[in-house]
């Protein structure tokens, strides 16, 4: 179990952060709140991940080191990458498989596997075709191994149950360290409120009971 005097560790500027790229920047820095998305791999069609990724890669050209950005420069990225992402999720564009709740208890049950032991889950929700997840590792497991593990096994799991075998997730989730205490309100708060403000379905611990 967390020791709750540990609970609340953000970003930190006076210790190591951890780079890795593939087509999105991400920071990572051991035990600290993360907030993380990941989606299907048919929520939002090729030409348009594409074009988006395309103008995201011009635009961080543009202005080089984001550790630097100014406030309005933040709010621009998050207009014109991060909110419209959400917002092409909140379509319900895809197959949108995850608003079985067979399928979505097999995801649910995957995030909660290892809660408590390799990481600790705050808040979270599986949308039709996305997962949101507050999380933080523990021990020295990094984000990465614990992303790969929830997408390879559920994905086998779906797989098996749908009959099919092929991709279910993509590849890339969309992972940021929360700031502070106050980012990480704000992030419960639009968790919990996803599905209402998307007019859809959402899964979360609310809906399996003890699994």
């Amino acid at each position: 179990m967390i020791d709750e005097d540990d609970f609340w560790e953000f970003l930190s500027f006076y210790k190591e952060i951890e780079t890795y790229k593939r087509n999105l920047p991400h920071w990572q820095q051991g035990s600290v709140w993360y907030f993380v998305t990941f989606r299907l791999a048919d929520s939002i069609p090729n030409h348009i991940n594409e074009k988006i990724l395309s103008e995201r890669k011009l635009w961080i050209k543009k202005h080089r080191d984001l550790t630097k950005l100014t406030r309005e420069e933040k709010i621009e990225y998050y207009r014109l990458f991060s909110k419209r992402i959400e917002n092409l999720l909140d379509d319900n564009r895809g197959s949108c498989i995850l608003k079985d709740k067979t399928i979505a208890e097999i995801v649910a049950r995957t995030l909660l596997y290892f809660d408590n032991q390799r990481y600790k889950l705050d808040e979270w929700v599986i949308m039709p075709n996305h997962v949101h997840v507050l999380v933080k590792p523990l021990l020295n497991y990094k984000l990465l191994t614990i992303l790969h593990s929830w997408k390879s096994f559920s994905a086998n799991e779906i797989n098996k149950l749908l009959g099919k075998n092929g991709q279910i997730w993509m590849y890339e989730s969309y992972d940021h360290i929360v700031r502070n205490e106050n980012a990480f309100e704000a992030i419960r708060k639009y968790i919990r409120e996803n599905p209402t403000k998307a007019k859809t379905i959402g899964y979360s611990r609310k809906n399996f009971g003890e699994l």
